[in-house]
């Protein structure tokens, strides 16, 4: 794909997003396309919405068990970015006439206080940049096709990453906590839809530690001159499937020990 290709297929996210009228997958239009022109797509949808005015608070990671890598066909996580307009508040609303179809997932959001940079970085590298932890839900929607109307194919990773890994909103819960006082594997949620439990999981189902995925989103950015700042959001994943959202719904997480985060939708 070309810069120009880049940038028109960026146009029609953001058209998609503003109208709630899903496009079909880029990687039907650009058979040929790779990994880095996803993320080139994404990168220009980025720039169109800070030149509106949107600043950046973060990132996400996406892709991180090995179900979902094997569902997919690929073997690496992938990234998206994170807005201020994203950031819903614990135990608020969020207006479904905003969104196309709405999934949430629970995740463990890191804070950072410190940049993170360069490949090769261990969990502890990522542990000392780390101010604090929080539980969260991420709100994924999609502005592409899930399944193409005319040919019946299934989207790629690239379609994926394009729409900035399927990301629309986080949820942070209030309690903070020191990750060197806890052993991030070990810490679970059970996730309710409306007062009935719909998924629980371990945070050890994001590659083995949470922390593995901000290193290697570390990494990622490092081989395009890009680091994580101080200050920034990072959602490390989900360790549980997407749970389908509508009008009506109220999904709490509890994270035991570790507090609750929960959302409305409305």
């Amino acid at each position: 794909m070309t810069p120009e290709q880049h940038a028109q297929a960026a146009r029609r996210l953001d058209e998609a997003e503003r109208t709630r009228r899903q496009i079909r997958m880029i990687s039907l239009e650009h058979p040929g396309m790779t990994m880095a022109d996803a993320y080139a797509v994404q990168g220009a949808w980025r720039e169109l919405q800070l030149r509106r005015g949107e600043r950046i608070v973060g990132h996400k990671i996406g892709l991180t068990s090995k179900a979902m890598q094997t569902a997919v066909g690929i073997d690496t996580p992938d990234s998206g970015f994170l807005t201020e307009s994203m950031v819903f508040e614990h135990g608020g609303a969020v207006p479904v006439e905003r969104f196309i179809g709405l999934r949430v997932e629970a995740e463990l959001a890191f804070a950072l206080k410190a940049p993170l940079s360069g490949a090769g970085l261990m969990i502890d590298d990522v542990i000392a940049a780390t101010d604090h932890v929080s539980p969260a839900l991420e709100i994924l929607d999609t502005r592409i096709f899930r399944v193409d109307p005319e040919t019946k194919r299934t989207r790629n990773v690239f379609d994926t990453i394009s729409d900035n890994a399927a990301n629309a909103g986080l949820v942070l819960g209030p309690r903070r906590f020191d990750p060197r006082g806890a052993d991030l594997r070990w810490i679970g949620a059970i996730v309710e839809k409306n007062g009935e439990i719909e998924e629980t999981g371990l945070a050890a189902g994001v590659l083995g530690h949470p922390a593995k995925g901000i290193a290697w989103l570390a990494a990622r950015l490092a081989a395009n001159n890009q680091a994580l700042k101080a200050g920034e959001i990072l959602l490390a994943g989900s360790f549980i499937r997407p749970i389908e959202v509508r009008r009506g719904d109220r999904i709490v997480a509890d994270y035991g020990p570790f507090g609750e985060v929960s959302i409305n939708f409305v």
